[in-house]
């Protein structure tokens, strides 16, 4: 008997969301890993629907017609292949509506491990073995997951982000080997190689100790990054940080991280103003120091690099508190995508100008994963980029149905207008409006006094 009959009918339509960008690895890993384990069919729908998701306009309804159209398949086998793709891990279905004539479905897609994610995965792994066989499976792991270069033992000299881009915050007092210490941040995550100075881990480490919990198997590197993350973010101190961890370990003290984004936005709310920490105060005076020896430009570079992404918001918005659904979709893009909270800051700046004040996840997640996979790090590399894609972006806006603009009356941020130029070459500010980023700078370093 078919008990796919009946939950699902070809009129009943479908609208389209996706969770971050497919790795350039993506077509590998559903060809080799996941056909064996789900099917071709199962595998040509994921694809179908996110051809649909990047060709169609934002919230369009399609109904199933489309899908047994392009599949040739009659519909009980696409629910049956649906089914496989919520089961794996790469789809997740909600139900929008439901009415006498059709039900409306929401399909959020979630990018495929790459290779090495893959196998990681133990329930994966399994699930592939038993269908490819240990030969078959060995050969293939072999093929698609390069072994890395052992560097135990190995005397690590690589910079970091802060010594490189904003060492006048570095605490003057700090030795070496303390550095290298707290920059211990796992290479395996991507991303710019960012000083976790902003949160004193070891003294994390400790206060998660003392409550019996196994610290280091909840401050692994990309936890610690996401920590970072999100003090950055909401500028908590280290007491809201060990709380925020704390309520976010499970049962099998491992550290969710939705619990912990959601834990860090409830403290950030209860103290809108919280400046605990005293490298706040090194950053503005660094910034505020350097009007004397930098251009314009280079200070509101700067300051991007400083501020939290919440301070740049509230400043966009005229010094009002930041809402908390603008808030929780920075934290989201700037989690999901690993960007640093200074190219966050670009992007914010971008956006809001470019769309009349207004933030857009799609519009955000689609340029912060280009960014990503461009591996940008810094705010001059985010700012060049925008530049140099201007084109690009300004179409990816008008498929989000942004309102297209003139060239003369479209608003752009200053900074866009500025020409690129060498290191070797003195800076130029004509096309930068000094008197607004001197406001800016001015209001942002002054706002604790």
């Amino acid at each position: 008997m078919n008990h796919s009959v009946g939950k699902l009918l070809p009129v009943d339509g479908f609208r389209l969301s996706k969770c971050g960008e497919l790795p350039v690895s993506a077509y590998r890993s559903l060809t080799h890993l996941y056909q064996p384990v789900i099917g071709q069919l199962a595998v040509s729908l994921y694809q179908v629907l996110v051809s649909e998701y990047d060709m169609a306009s934002s919230g369009e309804i399609q109904t199933h017609h489309t899908l047994m159209a392009y599949l040739s398949v009659p519909l009980d086998k696409i629910y049956e292949a649906r089914k496989k793709l919520e089961a794996i891990g790469l789809l997740q279905t909600y139900r929008l509506s439901t009415s006498e004539k059709q039900t409306e479905y929401l399909y959020r897609l979630h990018p495929p491990f790459a290779p090495e994610g893959f196998f990681l995965d133990n329930m994966l792994a399994m699930l592939l073995y038993h269908e490819l066989g240990s030969e078959k499976y060995e050969q293939l792991k072999r093929r698609l997951v390069k072994q890395e270069y052992v560097v135990e033992g190995l005397e690590e000299i690589t910079a970091t982000f802060g010594e490189v881009f904003h060492s006048q915050t570095i605490e003057a007092g700090r030795s070496e080997a303390n550095d290298k210490q707290t920059e211990s941040y796992s290479r395996k995550s991507g991303g710019p190689f960012l000083k976790d100075d902003f949160v004193d881990f070891e003294w994390l480490h400790d206060a998660l100790k003392k409550r019996m919990y196994p610290s280091d198997k909840i401050l692994t590197g990309a936890n610690k990054r996401l920590i970072t993350q999100l003090a950055s973010l909401y500028n908590l101190s280290l007491l809201d940080i060990e709380k925020a961890v704390t309520w976010a370990i499970d049962e099998n003290h491992r550290l969710v991280a939705d619990e912990l984004k959601a834990a860090c936005h409830d403290f950030m709310k209860e103290k809108p103003s919280s400046r605990n920490f005293s490298h706040i105060d090194q950053r503005e005076k660094a910034v505020a120091g350097s009007s004397n020896s930098k251009s314009k430009g280079d200070q509101f570079i700067d300051m991007l690099e400083q501020i939290s992404p919440r301070e740049l918001l509230e400043d966009l918005s005229g010094g009002n508190k930041a809402s908390d659904q603008d808030l929780k979709l920075i934290r989201d893009v700037m989690t999901e995508q690993g960007l640093s909270p200074g190219v966050m800051n670009v992007l914010v700046h971008y956006v809001m100008l470019k769309t009349d004040m207004k933030l857009s996840k799609a519009y955000m997640e689609k340029i912060a994963g280009h960014w990503t996979r461009k591996n940008v790090t810094t705010v001059r590399q985010a700012m060049n980029l925008a530049k140099a894609e201007h084109q690009k972006y300004q179409q990816w806006g008008n498929q989000n149905q942004y309102k297209r603009k003139s060239k003369q009356d479209e608003v752009i941020p200053a900074w866009f207008n500025q020409k690129e130029k060498s290191n070797a070459q003195p800076h130029q500010d004509s096309a930068v409006n000094t008197d607004e980023i001197a406001e800016r700078i001015k209001r942002l370093t002054n706002k604790g006094n």
